[in-house]
């Protein structure tokens, strides 16, 4: 019978205090939690670098296209007769309240040279 009290006796004890003997172990377990977030923090901020990186590159790509094209258009736009130009504007007009998404209205067959026309004798390029 004394065995039997001393055992609920120990029972209840571990029961009403289960914190004062696993203590250490919470301790340890939040440390681990933390470890383990800040590893997940670590992972993402180098995936975010990289792709911010990723991203500068194709920024810094579009602007140096965006430029390229831009100085085509206007050596084109420098070379087109004004009739041309004139054309071109009123397909523009008849295209964007057409259809939005076309950037040709159907039904026209101009196709641009291959090759710019030659310039006029005395107007060539300067550089």
């Amino acid at each position: 019978m004394k065995d039997a009290f001393h055992n609920m006796n120990a029972k209840r004890s571990t029961t009403l205090h289960p914190y004062s003997s696993s203590g250490a172990s919470v301790v340890a377990i939040d440390n681990k939690i933390e470890q383990a977030m800040d590893l997940v923090k670590s992972h993402l901020m180098y995936a975010v670098r990289e792709e911010v990186e990723v991203l500068k590159e194709q920024i810094k790509e579009l602007i140096e296209k965006n430029n390229q094209l831009e100085q085509e258009n206007n050596l084109l736009k420098t070379l087109a007769s004004p009739e041309q130009l004139a054309q071109f504007q009123a397909q523009l007009q008849t295209s964007s309240s057409s259809s939005p998404a076309s950037s040709q209205p159907q039904g026209t067959t101009q196709q641009p040279p291959s090759q710019p026309p030659p310039p006029p004798p005395g107007s060539g390029p300067s550089a």
